[in-house]
């Protein structure tokens, strides 16, 4: 028997800092113990779903910086449109 793929849930967060502090709020839950196993496995698979996300934005991050560090340099910049949620917002 397959296992079904975890889809996002619809409350997840689309910022970097808000993925860091739903992290460690389930970080906090589960060092903290008296879960269950089903709650268990339930915050770890968010969390997992979560670093993945956290991962892709910190990529995203990683390429408009390499973009403008080759603009400082002289060459012409490839850019892209980014997405809303790439966004900083602040």
């Amino acid at each position: 028997m397959s296992k079904p793929t975890a889809a996002p849930a619809a409350d997840a967060p689309d910022r970097f800092d808000d993925i860091l502090g739903r992290l460690r709020a389930l970080v906090d839950r589960l060092e903290g113990g008296n879960l269950s196993l089903e709650d268990g496995l339930r915050f770890f698979e968010e969390g997992i779903d979560l670093c993945r996300r956290g991962a892709q934005i910190l990529d995203g991050a990683e390429k408009r910086v390499e973009v403008l560090l080759s603009a400082s340099a002289g060459a012409t910049p490839q850019t892209a449109p980014f997405e809303a949620g790439a966004r900083d917002e602040g």
